[in-house]
């Protein structure tokens, strides 16, 4: 019996099925299985096309270099993050959960470009133009030069771009337009690669900037289809807390500049505002020191950022006491307290742990471990380390201080900072870095019982 050929392929992976399924069996991407038939590619044979001189390939050696030029947005944070400005004909693509502040940065992206004398189109996909209007004039976005258009059509926002001949395009969002070329509804895989790939070509051939944002998943990645994150020059993430006002924005992907840049923004009443010097938004304001809590130094991207560790021990009557973290990694939190136990002789299994970091920042690098180690062990001991203390290092399991990655510039930002005191020694052990910790602030050294 002929074998029966398979009626279904995931767009994602190729994964074949004889009957339609909602997620894929093989990628676990969900809605990516269509019909075969409809999307059928032709399987006649390419006929090659004779290539002119002016595109026949050349030696590399022979290849002029173009230098890339940048033209700020008129956000500093926001142009340490794409690597000095906006390019010509670059296609950037900012993701981030609903509310954050997309379209709040965008809309003053647009706005610091009209006023610099640009012709800019912004097209809202999911707002009137009323609504953005509204936010306009709250924020101080409204400019002469800044057009706006709600259109959700591909073929009625390319003509605006035809008509209104910008120098800069906004689309929010990519995953509400959609083309009549294609089947599927409006944030579908085949509908986001088609509208993203018009963009994209349109971009190119006449050199324009294109901004677009991209919804995310529950698990915080881009939706749609993967292939939207390769056709992009540039992948942003806009990362931030609805119950705090910092906001950040990570570099994912950059073909014009580095992948480690962080910018800082602060969401107030009249829009979002930069912070050039993020410093002091992640320490306590407590004068006198308080016992559980320790400063370390955070890499985020190419800056070093203070962040205060605090740390509160309880004791429990319960069978499994609870480890409740905020802002660090749990698991990592549950080996230092195992660390602590075994190799220091802080008997912690019989007390309830929290752990969290001021100003909501999030800290999952190993060179907040002795940091994160010293705030238990404070809180433990009930006994405060003084507030020019900082610390900096990765801990084994064996309880040996590792030094961390870019340790000059994190001694470099501490010491500017006013902390005095910086421990991040390498080849130390956690019973000697507690003792040193807490002989600064006592000359009394505290009983560390050995192994």
């Amino acid at each position: 019996m002929a074998r029966t050929a398979s009626n279904f392929r995931c767009t994602e992976c190729g994964w074949t099925s004889l009957k339609w399924v909602g997620r894929c069996g093989e990628c676990q991407a969900w809605g990516t299985v269509l019909d075969n038939a409809e999307n059928a590619v032709s399987s006649r044979a390419v006929v090659p096309i004779r290539v002119s001189a002016s595109r026949a390939a050349k030696p590399i050696t022979e290849i002029g270099v173009d230098e890339v030029t940048h033209w700020p947005s008129g956000i500093g944070e926001f142009d340490r993050v794409l690597g000095g400005g906006i390019v010509p004909g670059a296609a950037i693509l900012l993701s981030g959960e609903p509310g954050v502040g997309k379209s709040t940065l965008l809309l003053e992206v647009a706005s610091r470009a009209a006023a610099n004398g640009m012709r800019v189109l912004y097209v809202t996909a999911e707002e009137s133009v009323n609504q953005v209007r509204m936010r306009a004039t709250r924020t101080g976005a409204l400019q002469p030069n800044l057009y706006l258009a709600a259109e959700v059509d591909l073929a009625v926002i390319l003509g605006q771009i035809d008509q209104v001949e910008p120098q800069l395009v906004i689309v929010d969002s990519v995953q509400t337009v959609s083309s009549s070329l294609t089947d599927g509804l409006a944030g579908g895989p085949s509908q986001v690669r088609e509208v993203a790939s018009t963009l994209i070509r349109v971009s190119k051939d006449r050199n324009l900037p294109v901004l677009l944002v991209g919804h995310v998943t529950k698990d915080g990645s881009i939706a749609g289809p993967r292939l939207l994150e390769h056709l992009v020059d540039v992948v942003c993430q806009f990362e931030g807390d609805r119950q705090t006002s910092l906001r950040f924005v990570r570099s994912l992907k950059n073909r014009f500049g580095p992948t480690d840049e962080v910018g800082c923004f602060e969401m107030t009443g009249d829009g979002i505002a930069e912070v050039a010097d993020p410093s002091g938004l992640f320490l306590s304001r407590a004068r006198q020191p308080v016992s559980g809590t320790c400063v370390t130094i955070a890499i985020e991207g190419r800056r070093a950022l203070p962040v205060e560790v605090q740390a509160l021990i309880v004791a429990s009557n319960a069978p499994q006491p609870r480890r409740v973290v905020n802002g660090v990694d749990g698991s990592r939190v549950a080996m230092l307290l195992a660390v602590l136990e075994r190799r220091a002789g802080f008997k912690l299994s019989e007390f309830d742990v929290y752990v969290s970091t001021v100003g909501g920042i999030r800290v999952t690098e190993p060179g907040a471990d002795l940091a994160i180690a010293l705030a238990i062990a404070s809180a433990f001991r009930d006994k405060a380390y003084p507030v020019t203390l900082a610390a900096v290092g990765e801990i084994s399991l064996a309880g040996e201080i590792r030094r961390a990655s870019s340790s000059k510039q994190r001694v470099s930002e501490a010491q500017r900072l006013g902390f005095s005191t910086v421990l991040d020694a390498e080849a130390l052990h956690l019973r000697e870095a507690l003792r040193l910790a807490f002989a600064t602030s006592t000359a009394e050294r505290m009983d560390v019982p050995a192994f």
